[in-house]
């Protein structure tokens, strides 16, 4: 039997659960405000 198609739908798979964590990662360091480490409003508004 010709099983390319199995071969493709695993790559799909295996490329859906990559960009799925990876993206779950990123809105956990936005939640935790990370990003925002070192940024002065005050500092922005006095230039």
């Amino acid at each position: 039997m010709d099983y390319s198609i199995y071969t493709v739908l695993g790559v799909l798979v295996v490329i859906y659960l990559f960009i799925s964590i990876r993206n779950r990662n990123k809105s956990k360091s936005r939640k935790s405000k990370k990003f925002m480490d070192g940024y002065n409003h005050k500092d922005r508004k006095k230039e």
